[in-house]
């Protein structure tokens, strides 16, 4: 299956560099580009791309908040497309909040050609693009520093005691493996509890299991 992409970010040759990388791979078309984030919104409802590639600075709305509205469509649209967040730094003070957001990840604008290609593959995918400790890391960074959210342990009602233990060694960085040698079980029983909580929670990908073990308080920095 081809996968769609659309580009968002002010710069145009940022755009037609990537169009160009992206243009060149089998199973992959570009189907729209955009300078801002107002022109991201309304591109992405009208093609409907698969991923929607989006730098968190642009004018008139910022990638977060482009984010934000991809992410919660009106009633009347069912179209929720996957975000690779753009950022010039590896630590970025808007990553976190864009992760919060629904994007499923983030590159660096001076990514090689390959690791792009390989970037929207994994998110079209239906993975999060950041490893266990990478996302427990950036998390971590910025719940430290960002007043701290109101607990919402009313989100983890319907999640048994097992999938709260395995929600929170999610949060704290743990690989399936991992997890499955802390409680002593196999590695596929904690895929399926993996699976079961996020489709209970309405959650897309690991890494926003992560943000919410945080927001929860289910896990705490540094714990």
């Amino acid at each position: 299956m081809t996968i769609s992409v659309l580009i968002a970010d002010d710069q145009a040759m940022v755009r037609a560099g990537f169009a160009a990388v992206l243009a060149a791979q089998p199973g992959i078309e570009v189907v729209g580009q955009a300078s801002d984030g107002v022109e991201a919104v309304t591109l992405a409802h009208e093609l409907r791309p698969d991923v929607v590639i989006m730098d968190v600075r642009m004018p008139h709305r910022n990638g977060i908040e482009a984010t934000r509205a991809l992410q919660t469509p009106p009633r009347s649209s069912d179209y929720v497309p996957r975000v690779l967040m753009l950022t010039t730094f590896d630590i970025d003070e808007y990553v976190y909040e864009a992760l919060r957001a629904g994007a499923s990840g983030f590159l660096l604008k001076d990514a090689t050609p390959e690791e792009l290609v390989a970037a929207v593959r994994v998110v079209a995918g239906g993975d999060a693009l950041l490893a266990p400790s990478v996302t427990r890391r950036l998390i971590e960074d910025f719940a430290r520093s960002a007043r701290p959210p109101k607990p919402q342990t009313n989100r983890l009602a319907d999640l048994t005691e097992r999938e709260r233990e395995v929600l929170t060694l999610i949060g704290r960085g743990l690989s399936n493996s991992e997890i499955a040698a802390e409680l002593f079980i196999a590695e596929q029983t904690v895929k399926t509890h993996v699976s079961k909580i996020l489709q209970k929670l309405g959650l897309r990908d690991r890494v926003h299991a992560v943000v919410l073990a945080y927001d929860t308080g289910l896990v705490q920095p540094g714990s």
